[in-house]
Parts: structure tokens; sequence; C-alpha cells
């Protein structure tokens, strides 16, 4: 990969294992220095970072949670405190919980909407306070469910519809600063998530792929090299945009 991030400096929320693993080190891969935010798997994302230093890039570890005010701001402070600058934010943190109607009440409503679309507010008004005069790059990462839902996914597919919505709009905001604001929205992927879930070798695991027209479940680096793309001047005429990013699935 070549060095098109060269001299940036990026946030990735979420990053200490599969799809934000992934995108930082994609990003490191390229060029940027990353900071790999995370909210309790330090272990996680001391390991990405290692990764990324192992293999010549610049990490650093940033403890927060993503939709609390006071953590946001601190992750960001050291953030300009560290590396001085702050070009890329990519958020994403997020949850996934599958409940059937009867069983959703406020508490799971607001657990998903908090970290699924609050964070991101948050993080973003925080980023645009930092990005320089040249302007900087938001990428949301969303999911194919906010247009092709599943049963029991109420909470999440509209979370995520939200995210597409939010996106959109702070794209048309953010544009007189130069800042661009995208959406990337994964499939099915492998990842630590859902191994635990228990779908990777599962018969819903080979519906899934049988639905997928490149006939295979996603991978985190399928997601990171289209962040990476966004987050550089390659898309610099991208904004507000959405790329759905699973194989074909629709």
């Amino acid at each position: 990969m070549s060095l098109k991030l060269s001299g940036k400096v990026a946030l990735v929320t979420g990053a200490s294992k599969g799809i934000g693993s992934g995108i930082a080190k994609s990003l490191a891969a390229a060029g940027a220095a990353v900071v790999v935010n995370y909210a309790s798997d330090k272990e996680g994302a001391d390991k990405t970072v290692s990764q990324i230093q192992s293999d010549g890039g610049k990490a650093i570890a940033l403890q927060g949670k993503a939709d609390n005010e006071s953590d946001v701001k601190r992750i960001f402070d050291e953030t300009i405190k560290t590396y001085g600058r702050l070009d890329i934010l990519v958020n994403n943190a997020g949850i996934y919980r599958f409940n059937p109607l009867e069983e959703i009440g406020r508490e799971e409503f607001e657990a998903q909407f908090n970290t699924n679309v609050y964070a991101p507010i948050l993080t973003s008004k925080e980023a645009v306070k930092h990005f320089g005069e040249a302007g900087g790059s938001i990428i949301n990462i969303g999911s194919i469910a906010s247009r092709t839902p599943v049963v029991n996914s109420s909470v999440y597919s509209a979370t995520k519809g939200a995210l597409d919505t939010l996106t959109q709009v702070l794209a048309l905001e953010l544009a007189p600063k130069n800042i661009r604001v995208n959406v990337v929205a994964p499939g099915p992927v492998e990842t630590e998530g859902t191994h635990a879930a228990g779908l990777i070798g599962s018969d819903l695991e080979k519906n899934l792929v049988a639905m997928t027209p490149l006939g295979r479940i996603g991978q985190p680096n399928d997601i990171a090299t289209i962040v990476t793309f966004l987050a550089s001047d390659e898309s610099a005429w991208l904004t507000g945009e959405r790329i759905s990013a699973g194989g074909g699935m629709r």
C-alpha cells in the first residue's frame, strides 16, 4: 500500500478488535499516525498498537467511551498533545443486539442509540474543533441493515438508518469547512464478535454467503481498504456518500 496518508493523523473509535482494528492497521500502513480508541478491551487495543508499530507504523491506544462527553474531550486533547494535529475521524464504535419487539425497552433503545448515533455526533463535534484549515475526513461505519434489515433488528437497524441520515446532513453542514463525511455500510464480516455470537460456521452464515454474489463472508480488511480510500485525497470529490460493502448483498 502506498503512503497516501503520510503526515496525517487518524482517530478510530472502537479499534481494539474486529473491523476497527483492521481499519487502524490499514490507515497506519498508508502512513497515518493512528489513535486506537477503546472502551474496555485494553489488551486488544495494545495488541493492535503493537502490530502497527512492529510493521513500522505509528500508533497509541487511548481509553474512553465514545458516547461520554468528558471522555471524548480527553481523547481528542490527548491526540493533539501527542501528534499535534487531526485529519481523519473514523466512527467505528458500535453495538449490535437483536431482540423481538416485545423485549425492547428504554434501556435497550438508549444503549444502542447512545453508542451508534450519539457517539458519532459527539466525536464529530469535537473533531471539527481540531481539523486544520485543510479540513478533514469523517468516515462513519454503518451497516447494510439500514436498508436490508433482518427480523429482530428493529433498534439496531434504526440506529444505522439514523447514521446514514446523519452522514448526509453533516456532509452538507461541514462542506464549507472542507470536511468530508461519508458512511461505509458493511455486510456480515468475520470478527471476534461474530465468532462469539456463533455466526461463523453456522447455518445462518451459510445462508448469508448464499445471499452474497461474491460468495463469501467479509473480512475486516475488506472494509478497512474502503475506509482508507475515503480518508485519502483520492476520494476528495466524495462527501455525503453511502458505500455498501457487502459483497453485493442487497
